[in-house]
């Protein structure tokens, strides 16, 4: 156990020694603190909730989260390749599996810590400018009655939306492992990201009913916190179980080409 830990430990290591890394923590708060001067700036700070502000920084910047934990995972296995270096890992006393393995789990490890910093940087720099007894939610899908509900359904938001970039992350980890080029996995996944995506809402009014088995249908996890489903019918559970199933399809492809590829060439 304890040579495992040692191998996350060095997978931790080299994320966290790149300049990138700290650009990355930056433009999260650097943005938390810029909208939310702004809006206290331009906007009228009596009637202003903290918890708008926060929850529309949240909506607009995990979505960057998703965005540097794909760069990143589209690197960890990917990089090792392009160096050369994954030839130095193999040959170490340690299973493929557990070698992919500590990637993985700091790469996770790393997602989560984006998530944690942008949920404490938006609610701290908005407490610090518009306080918390100010207003009352004004965006309809908050609650409006008090401040603790709100920070609940806050909790609710991350906790369904860092699901569905765990899938996606998941999904550029796959890419990069079967393709060895970061800077394919990388633009694979944000083409679906950002193009794919965009036609969801299209896509969602067909009538067919192989339309509700499409991984793009259930990567919007937080419709269910309001009154609005893409699909009619469809429930939080089935969404739950069909991005469960993509999930293991990535990861068995993940292990199963990575302890399959031959690394002498």
């Amino acid at each position: 156990m304890g040579d495992f830990l040692s191998l996350v430990q060095n997978e931790n290591m080299k994320i966290y020694r790149r300049v990138r890394t700290y650009v990355m923590l930056g433009i999260l708060i650097g943005l938390s603190i810029i909208i939310s001067v702004m809006w206290l700036a331009f906007g009228e700070r009596a009637q202003t909730s903290m918890w708008d502000v926060a929850f529309l920084e949240s909506s607009i910047m995990f979505f960057l989260v998703t965005i540097f934990t794909v760069i990143v995972a589209a690197g960890a296995v990917a990089e090792e390749f392009t160096s050369g270096t994954i030839k130095l890992l193999l040959i170490r006393p340690w299973s493929r599996s557990k070698i992919l393995l500590s990637k993985y789990i700091a790469v996770l490890l790393f997602a989560l810590l984006l998530a944690v910093i942008l949920f404490l940087s938006t609610l701290i720099v908005n407490w610090l400018c518009f306080g918390v007894g100010n207003g009352s939610p004004a965006i309809s899908t908050l609650p409006a009655e008090s401040g603790s509900d709100a920070f609940v359904y806050l909790l609710k938001y991350y906790g369904l939306t860092l699901i569905t970039s765990v899938v996606t992350v998941t999904l550029s980890f796959m890419l990069s492992t079967i393709f060895r080029s970061s800077g394919l996995a990388i633009g694979m996944a944000l083409f679906l990201l950002l193009i794919v995506n965009n036609f969801v809402m299209l896509l969602s009014g067909l009538k067919y009913k192989w339309i509700d088995y499409v991984l793009f249908i259930h990567l919007n996890l937080a419709q269910y916190l309001g009154d609005f489903q893409m699909r009619e019918g469809m429930t939080l559970g089935f969404s739950l179980a069909v991005l469960a199933v993509y999930y293991v399809i990535f990861i068995a492809l993940t292990w199963y080409v990575f302890n399959k590829r031959d690394v002498s060439a």
